[in-house]
Formats: structure tokens, C-alpha cells, sequence
């Protein structure tokens, strides 16, 4: 639109639309795709009263350039839900509103040249069968049928979607502002949003220069403006836009003749997408040159805007797509479309409520923004309405960064997901961009020792040691160079003592006058009452889920320590912001201020005592107790309890105190044949004994009586959300957490994800963690099984192939707890 249009538009909306609101329900900031489908679905929840505010056109920035392209599996079982509640949705809002999508659905042909992108497309194939959708292989004949005009040599594996496709990018966005139109929202365009101020009640301000609107919600879905508007509100959101081409050649004969539509063609592995766009085909790609733009912030004048051709960059990629489709070497080029599109650090969404902040929610970063538009929509507007999504997203949660996720790490990050776009994301991979964002005292000490780190929270936090300095992860579907060293670590721990650092594990001080009432106002279970115990305690969603589960320690008389997973403390920050806090009670992060480590294993008291003067028996010092304890000249609060399943003790220190203190545990503990032990040893550890772990086993979907942790709840006091999970707790388990045996595994175990079958192709279950158990001598599974008991056979689809398992009635490794009390 050229300025005089635009003058012409802006004068028409302002002379034939009404005064803008001055009051809303919600104010969504945005008027791309995903801010339409927001405001749409808000007012499918009955909120009618919603605003949507674009300061230029709608489908301005990143939208209305995109390639738009559906496709409904991903490698996250819930993304794959959420895309493929978008797909079934076009056809449906077409007929709702009348406006066409422009919808069309060929299908979409997968292709692997690898044997790991092979490995992938199984699963995808095994999880599309579990949950009843349309993904299946094709043989080379079948394929040549359905898209004559590829070469199919060297390709190891065709998997096709028939659903897959695309749609018009206009025309979607234009639909869901119809459909909210319809059900009584208002959209102002021409309208930026110069303010964000919240009020004393925790109310908005939302201020434009056509006047202000009070809102209890602030949606921010501002696209490629996703940072400056979180600006407004004091928020720093890890966000960097890129440029993205894509090229649409002149007409194709081959095609022309055709009397149908061809599918879409996915070759990852070749580093490309490829499409029919009339009767040529549109080509993109994700080029290793990248280019980064408007780093220091979007301009407020960009809105329809492209940028200079550049094809010579993406070469390559264009040279293996014509050697996969020979036609694209032949057809002149029509257009080219280099345009800006905004990544998060990890190419997924930024999506949920602010934490520390109320009343304001994100939906930023989207890439495929057609496959999620209507899934991300609808779940923002589910949290907001109702105070949770149903589906646990805490992948996508914005909670996942803090502030340590500057402008350094996320261009790096950036860097390195737009680069690898098409590149498989293997279980327990570990990227090294943008790292180290947050490194402990002993990092340099661990690294020296050959510890191999993951990130947790921007921590660097060791995942396991090899035997010389400077060794890397190998990555794949299948077991990799890690896998002996780990068991090497699991044995070590098992039959004399390891060391295992938890200083990643978040820490929280509560003190003062009503701590102790107001933690009980917040857990389900009973906080301790006595100085020196323990408990363990869950924290109930709002829907009466496992929100997560923590350790709380009475250190004093109204003193408090509490341990949680670390990868979700800004998260948790949401729920115990949720019950108001006396003045007098002081809550506070001591996640930075300590740091831990966990002594385990049957010579972990002997190790420990030759450091101590406290006395370690167990008359003295029993499971489940704690005490403050002078360890190798360490003051530090010793904690009788091991996520390992052994006997061991969580040691907590000053981070000042680290070095010191693991430099003692190291040395004393040569003597034992005992050493350091990183976290992919412990997943194994704790998987032998069958403890759950929070975003695997504990989320908001599952139920407390689904994983074993009812009987930690206490209904005979209030409690955060007891009214939600009183609802919950009248209900049988839909499914049950089960340990499984997998019989027949050779070269892979299950890592997450897996489906889980009866011999005769039921599905009945999910993977939720796996690993070999290497003191037990057994491949295992831990998994969510509906009808299944103990003994029965079933088939986990590990490398999307059926290994026979049995489900087990007990943990393999000490089911009666005996060690852990020892």
C-alpha cells in the first residue's frame, strides 16, 4: 500500500468506524496471524468485549509474505496436536465466516536420504498411528504417482501427510478477524500502541494515538515488533528477526498439463522447501550465510516492505533442490520474496503470561506460524479465560529464558537455528551457540576433568565425564559415544559413592513470622513442623494438575528452604505469585547464592564422615532429616535425601564455598574409587528406581493420582487450586504411570515420546522417559499406560519400529527402599 492509499484508508477509518472503546476485556497488540486467531478465539470462549489494535494494516510485517505452508507432525507430541487442530480449523472457518483461506491440501511427501532422518520419520509415523492421524510411508511407485516430477534416488524412506499443503496468508488472517468480527470484537488498524502503563489494581492502560483503553489483559502478539512493544510494559523478550527467501518460478509445462495439484515436497536433509504456487513451484530455503536484520530494533515505519533480492546466498540450497526436482533448473524465475521474519533463541514460540507481571501475556516468535496459528490461538485465549491451557506447553513457554538470555546469546542462538532449520533435533542434543551464558565456580575445574556440558536455565551443568579434556557429544536416535562413560558413572554410584553436582536445582529462602502458614496456603502437603524435617510436597495447577513438586525443609523456627527443578523457577514464579504473601514472610531466590551437590551411593556416608564431625548414622541423621553440618570447613546444610534412589545426602553451600568444598569431595573420595557423576548418569539412576521427574513425568495434564503422588496431598487444609484437584480426585486415573522393560533393544533405547502399543497395533500409552538401566542390566521406560497391568507384553516404538516390553510390577532397582534408608 503506497502512502496516498494508506492516507485514503486511515481517513476511512476514521470517519466510518465508531469512537474507539475506552474499556475491553482484552486488548490484543498485533494484527498478524497469530494476533487474529488470538482475538478470535477469545470471543469462541464468550469473551465478546476484545479489542485488536495494528498500527498498520493487518497482515503487516512478517505475515503476509510468508510461504504458508501446513503440515501437521512435529517432533513435540503436543505441537503435533496443536498443528493439526490449525489444519482441521481452515476448512471450518471458511464455512464460518465466508471469508476463504485459500486452503489447499495436496498432501506433503517427506523424503529421507539419511538413515537418522529415517529414524525420525518412523516415529512420526509410530506417533501419527498412536493418535488416530494420517502420516504413513509410501513405497518409490507410490510416490513417482503422486509427484512424478521428483527424482527419488538415494532416498531411504517416503513418508506422506495427506492433509499437508498450504494456505493464503491474507486470507486466514482476514478470516479469524471476520470470525471475531461476527462474534462481537473490535479491530482497529492504523493504530500503534504508544504505551503500556499498568495501574495500582494491576490493571492496563493501553494507550494510542486515537485514545486510550483500560483492560484487565494485554496480549502481546506484535510480530516483528514483538520486543519494542514488550518494551513498553518493562519487559525484555529474547527476540531477533532475520531475512528469508524464497523464490516462485515462471510457469512450468510439465505442471500446466496437469489436472491436479501436486504435493508438497519435504528434503530436509537437502536443506529446502518446495511447493506448486500456480502452475510453477515455489522454492525456499535456510542458508548457512545468515543474515541478521533490525538487531537494535524493528523500525516502526516498516509494514509491507521486502528487501533487496539475494539468491546467490541461498546456491546451494537451490542446486540440490534442482537435483532432487530437475524442473526448477529449467524455469525461469517469476518472483523472488526476501522478507523478515523473528526467531526465539530455540525457533520456538514465546508463548504464556508474563511471570513477574499480571495480566500480561505474550504469543511472540512464531515461525511456522500457519501450522500453529490456530492451536497457539486457541491455547492463549484457553490460558487466559480459564487460568491454564490444557495441554502442557512448557517447551513454548516464555518462562523458560530469564534476563541471562541477552541480545549476545539469542543472535548467536538465532545464528544457529535459522542456519540448521532442517537439521534433525536429536534427543539429549546439546547445542553450543550462544554458550556459556552462566557458568558455577567449579566450571573450569569440571571441564578439566572432562566433564561434556548441557544447559539448564542458561546454567552450564556437567552431563557426563569423558576421559580426555575436551571430548563432544555425538548425536543420533541410536545409543552415541556417551553411552559407556555414563554407565561406567551409574555403576561407580551404585557399588561405591559418586558426586553429582545439583547446583542447577532452584533454591528458594522463605522466613518470617507466617512462612510456615503461608507455605501451606501454596503446597497440598504439610509443611514440616519440626526444625530438621522434611517433606515432599506437589504444587497443584490451576486445573488440579502436578504444577510441580518440591522439597521443603524447615531450616528454623519460621525458616524455610525449598528445592525445585531449576529449569522451571521463573515458571513457578506464576503460582507462588498466585496466594498473597504477609509483609512479613520474605521470599527470595537463592538459586545464584548456592550451590549443591549430591553424595550418593553405598559408601557415601563413609566418604562424607571423613570430612564431618556430625554423625552420619542413621539413629542420628535418618532419611528425609537435615541439619546444618561443618563439612571439610564448609558450613552448609546437609539434606538426608538422593533423587538417585541410594543412600546420599544433598549438600547445599554458599557458591563461594563450591570450590572448596568439591575439591574435598573429589580428593576424599579417590579413596572410595568414587568421582563426579553428571546428569545423564542420574536420569538413568532415578529411571532404574521409577521417580518422575517435572516436564517428563509432572506436568499440569497429569493428575496426582496418575503419578503417584496423592497421598501427598492433604485435604483436611487449603491449599493453592484444592477446589480444581478436589474435581479431579473423585475421578478413576484416566492412564498410570508404569515402568516398563524393553526386551529386545540392541543399539537404541527409548528417550520421550515413544508410543506405546499392545501386541495386537492398540495403542495404549506414551513414553515419558527412558534409558538403559545400567545397574540393573535392563533397557527402561517410563511411561503413561491406560489398561494395562503389570506383566502384560506391549510394543514400545522405539526408532518408530515395535520392541517388545513387558510392564514391570515394581522399580527395578530397590523397590522397598532399603538403601535409601540404610
Amino acid at each position: 500500500m503506497n502512502d496516498a492509499a494508506r492516507q485514503v484508508s486511515l481517513v476511512k477509518t476514521k470517519r466510518g468506524s465508531p469512537a474507539m472503546k475506552t474499556h475491553a476485556q482484552a486488548v490484543v497488540i498485533g494484527g498478524g496471524v497469530i494476533g487474529c486467531s488470538i482475538l478470535y478465539h477469545l470471543t469462541k470462549l464468550g469473551w465478546s468485549d476484545v479489542v485488536l489494535l495494528e498500527r498498520d494494516e493487518l497482515t503487516s510485517g512478517s505475515t503476509w509474505h510468508a510461504a504458508a505452508n501446513i503440515h501437521g507432525l512435529h517432533d513435540n507430541n503436543n505441537i503435533t496436536r496443536i498443528q493439526n487442530y490449525t489444519m482441521d480449523l481452515y476448512n471450518a472457518l471458511e464455512a464460518e465466516t465466508g471469508q476463504s483461506c485459500g486452503v489447499f491440501q495436496p498432501g506433503s511427501l517427506y523424503l529421507a536420504q539419511t538413515e537418522a532422518r529415517e529414524h525420525q520419520l518412523r516415529l512420526q509415523a509410530a506417533k501419527a498411528k498412536y493418535y488416530g492421524l494420517n502420516f504413513y510411508e509410501v513405497d518409490r511407485a507410490g510416490a513417482e504417482r503422486l509427484h512424478p516430477l521428483v527424482n527419488y534416488d538415494g532416498i531411504r524412506c517416503i513418508m506422506y501427510e495427506p492433509s499437508g499443503g498450504n494456505v493464503d496468508p491474507s486470507g486466514v488472517t482476514n478470516a479469524y478477524a471476520t470470525g471475531a468480527r461476527q462474534n462481537g470484537a473490535e479491530i482497529y488498524r492504523f493504530t500503534p500502541v504508544t504505551a503500556t502503563d499498568q495501574q495500582s489494581d494491576g490493571t492496563w492502560v493501553v494507550k494510542t494515538p486515537k485514545g486510550d483503553i483500560v483492560t484487565p489483559v494485554v496480549v502481546n502478539a506484535a510480530g516483528l515488533w514483538g520486543r519494542e512493544v514488550a518494551a513498553l510494559a518493562g519487559i525484555a523478550l529474547p527476540l531477533q528477526p532475520t531475512e528469508h527467501q524464497y523464490f516462485v518460478t515462471e510457469t512450468i509445462p510439465e505442471i500446466a498439463a496437469m489436472d491436479r495439484r501436486l504435493p508438497s515436497v519435504a528434503d530436509r536433509d537437502g536443506e529446502y522447501y518446495l511447493r506448486q504456487e500456480g502452475q510453477g513451484l515455489l522454492v525456499g530455503a535456510y542458508e548457512k550465510d545468515v543474515r541478521f536484520w533490525a538487531e537494535d530494533g524493528t523500525p516502526q515505519g516498516f509494514g509491507h516492505e521486502l528487501f533487496a533480492d539475494d539468491l546467490e546466498r541461498i546456491e546451494d540450497n537451490m542446486m540440490r533442490a534442482i537435483d532432487r526436482v530437475p524442473v526448477v533448473g529449467t524455469a525461469g524465475i517469476k518472483r523472488v520474496i526476501n522478507g523478515p521474519m523473528i526467531w526465539s533463541p530455540d525457533a520456538n514460540a514465546l508463548f504464556g503470561p508474563v511471570p513477574e507481571l499480571k495480566g500480561y501475556f505474550c504469543c511472540n516468535g512464531i515461525i511456522p506460524g500457519f501450522s500453529q496459528s490456530g492451536g497457539l490461538g486457541s491455547l492463549t485465549a484457553e490460558w487466559i479465560v480459564t487460568g491454564e491451557p490444557h495441554l502442557d506447553m512448557f517447551p513454548w513457554d516464555m518462562a523458560r529464558f530469564g534476563a541471562w538470555a541477552d541480545k549476545k546469546f539469542t543472535k548467536a542462538k538465532v545464528g544457529d537455528q535459522y542456519a540448521n532449520r532442517f537439521s534433525i533435533h536429536f534427543p539429549n542434543e546439546e547445542r553450543s551457540a550462544g554458550r556459556p551464558a552462566r557458568v558455577r565456580p567449579i566450571y573450569e575445574a569440571q571441564k578439566a576433568m572432562g566433564a561434556v556440558f548441557g544447559l539448564n536455565y542458561g546454567w552450564e551443568h556437567p552431563l557426563w565425564f569423558a576421559d580426555e579434556v575436551g571430548v563432544q557429544d555425538t548425536n543420533g536416535f541410536t545409543r552415541q559415544n556417551w553411552f559407556e562413560p555414563v554407565g561406567d558413572e551409574c555403576r561407580m554410584l551404585r557399588e561405591r559413592a559418586g558426586i553429582i553436582d545439583i547446583s542447577n536445582f532452584a533454591k528458594y529462602s522463605v522466613r518470617g513470622q507466617g512462612a510456615s502458614d503461608w507455605l501451606n496456603a501454596v503446597f497440598a502437603n504439610n509443611m514440616p513442623k519440626a526444625v530438621g524435617r522434611s517433606c515432599l510436597t506437589p504444587l497443584i495447577g490451576v486445573r488440579g494438575g502436578i504444577a510441580g513438586d518440591f522439597t521443603v525443609t524447615k531450616l528454623g523456627d519460621e525458616e524455610f528452604l525449598i528445592v525445585g527443578s531449576g529449569m522451571a523457577e521463573r515458571y513457578h514464579l506464576r503460582f507462588f505469585n498466585m496466594v498473597e504473601r504477609p509483609d512479613s514472610v520474605v521470599f527470595e531466590s537463592k538459586t545464584e547464592a548456592i550451590c549443591g551437590f549430591n553424595v550418593a551411593g553405598p559408601d557415601s556416608r563413609a566418604l562424607l564422615e571423613r570430612l564431618t564431625n556430625a554423625s552420619l548414622a542413621t539413629r542420628d541423621f535418618p532419611f528425609m532429616r537435615s541439619q546444618r553440618i561443618t563439612l571439610a570447613g564448609v558450613d552448609l546444610i546437609a539434606l538426608r535425601v538422593s533423587f538417585t534412589g541410594d543412600l546420599g545426602w544433598e549438600l547445599h553451600c554458599k557458591t563461594q564455598d563450591q570450590q572448596r568444598l568439591y575439591a574435598a569431595l573429589i580428593e576424599t573420595g579417590r579413596a572410595f574409587g568414587a568421582g563426579p557423576v553428571g546428569s545423564r548418569a542420574l536420569m538413568s539412576l532415578r529411571i532404574e528406581k521409577g521417580y518422575g521427574s517435572w516436564s517428563r513425568e509432572y506436568s499440569p495434564e497429569y493428575w496426582p493420582q496418575e503419578v503417584g503422588l496423592a497421598d501427598l496431598i492433604k485435604m483436611d487444609k487449603a491449599f493453592l487450586n484444592k477446589d480444581a484437584y478436589a474435581v479431579l480426585q473423585e475421578n478413576a486415573p484416566r492412564e498410570r504411570l508404569s515402568i516398563i522393560e524393553v526386551l529386545d533393544v540392541d543399539q537404541a533405547d527409548a528417550t520421550g515420546g515413544e508410543p506405546v502399543f499392545l501386541p495386537d497395533g492398540t495403542p495404549v500409552g506414551r513414553v515419558s522417559s527412558g534409558a538403559y538401566g545400567y545397574s540393573v542390566g535392563k533397557s527402561l521406560a517410563l511411561g503413561f499406560l491406560q489398561g494395562v497391568e503389570a506383566g502384560a507384553e506391549v510394543d514400545v516404538m522405539i526408532l518408530g519400529r515395535p520392541h517388545r516390553g513387558v510392564v514391570l510390577a515394581e522399580p527395578p532397582f530397590d523397590p522397598e527402599g532399603r538403601k535409601l534408608r540404610a
